[in-house]
C-alpha cells in the first residue's frame, strides 16, 4: 500500500461511520465474482465445516463474509484514526471488563478470528485502565506495516509483538503482569500445533493457548467481536475466565489436546451464531497430517 493509499484512506475516515459501512458493503458485492482465489477458498472452508449446507446455503453465507471482510478493512479508518468520544458510539464492550482488564494477576485475552478482531483490539485498549500487549504478523508492506502497528498502539499498548517472536514474547508480558491479547485459530502450519477437530476436520490448532496458561497462571477469557447490523459498529464481549483451564496434573499440563477440543469447540459455537462473520478466506485446513492430501 502506498502513501497516497494511506492518504485516500485517512479522507475516507471523515465520512459518517454509516457511509464508511455502506462503501465497504458495495466493495464486498463487487469482490465476490472477482476475488476468485479468495472465493473458492471460503467456499471450500464451508463445504467442509457445514457439508450439510446446500451450495446455495453456502454461496449466500460466503457473499455475506466477502461483505463483512470489506467492511472491516474500510472500518479501520475508524478505528486507527477516529477520536476517542466517536469510538464509544460505534464499540460497545460487555461482559467480565472490569476482571479481565483491571484485575490482578495474569490474564490471556484470547480472541477469535472474526472480522472484528481490530475492533475488540481497540474497544479492550481504550477501555483499560493498564497498557496491554497483542500479537500481530508483520505485513510485506512497509508502509502498510507501520499502519498497523501505529494503528494498534494508539491506546493503553505496551508492546505489539510480532507474530516471528514466538511464544517468549508473549510469556515475558504475561509475568510482568500485562494483559496479553492472542488470536490462535489460524493455520501456521505444523510447527508448535496438533491436529485438533474443527468442525470435525483436523485442523493444525496451536498449542501456545495453554501452556502459556500454564506457565504463566494466566486467566483465560474469550473476546468475540460481532459486526451489528444497520452499521450500529461492534459488540465486543468478554466471556468469563474458564474454569480449570488448561487442564493441570501436578501444576503440569495433564491433557492439551483435551483442552484445545475445548477451544475449538468453544470457537465453534460462536461460529454457529454468525458464520458469515469468521475469517473464511484463510486456508484454515492447509496443513495436513502426516500422509493426507491437500484439501484444497
Amino acid at each position: 500500500m502506498s502513501r497516497i493509499g494511506l492518504g485516500l484512506l485517512w479522507l475516507l475516515h471523515l465520512l459518517p461511520y454509516g457511509v464508511i459501512g455502506r462503501i465497504g458493503t458495495a466493495m464486498g458485492v463487487v469482490l465476490w465474482p472477482l476475488a476468485r482465489k479468495r472465493r473458492a477458498i471460503t467456499l471450500r472452508n464451508l463445504e467442509l465445516c457445514f457439508p450439510d449446507w446446500t451450495q446455495a446455503r453456502r454461496e449466500q453465507v460466503g457473499r455475506a463474509h466477502f461483505i463483512c471482510v470489506s467492511r472491516a478493512f474500510l472500518e479501520r479508518v475508524v478505528l486507527w484514526w477516529a477520536s476517542p468520544a466517536r469510538l464509544e458510539q460505534v464499540l460497545h464492550l460487555r461482559g467480565a471488563v472490569d476482571e479481565a482488564l483491571h484485575g490482578d494477576g495474569a490474564v490471556l485475552l484470547l480472541g477469535i478470528h472474526f472480522e472484528g478482531m481490530d475492533a475488540a483490539w481497540t474497544a479492550l485498549t481504550l477501555a483499560a485502565q493498564r497498557p496491554l500487549s497483542g500479537m500481530y504478523t508483520p505485513q510485506k508492506s512497509k508502509v502498510l506495516d507501520r499502519w498497523v502497528l501505529d494503528g494498534r498502539s494508539r491506546f493503553h499498548t505496551e508492546r505489539i509483538v510480532s507474530r516471528h517472536e514466538g511464544a517468549g514474547g508473549m510469556l515475558r508480558a504475561l509475568r510482568r503482569g500485562t494483559p496479553f491479547y492472542t488470536l490462535p485459530d489460524m493455520d501456521f502450519g505444523e510447527r508448535h500445533s496438533r491436529f485438533i477437530p474443527f468442525f470435525g476436520v483436523p485442523a493444525a490448532t496451536l498449542d501456545a493457548v495453554p501452556r502459556l496458561a500454564a506457565s504463566s497462571k494466566a486467566r483465560v477469557y474469550p473476546v468475540v467481536a460481532r459486526m451489528l447490523p444497520g452499521y450500529a459498529g461492534y459488540e465486543i464481549t468478554i466471556h468469563p475466565a474458564w474454569d480449570h483451564f488448561p487442564t493441570l496434573r501436578d501444576g503440569r499440563l495433564a491433557d492439551i489436546d483435551a483442552d484445545l477440543l475445548r477451544m475449538n469447540h468453544f470457537i465453534e459455537q460462536r461460529v454457529l451464531e454468525m458464520p458469515e462473520q469468521y475469517h473464511w478466506v484463510h486456508k484454515r485446513f492447509k496443513t495436513r497430517p502426516p500422509g493426507e492430501p491437500s484439501l484444497y
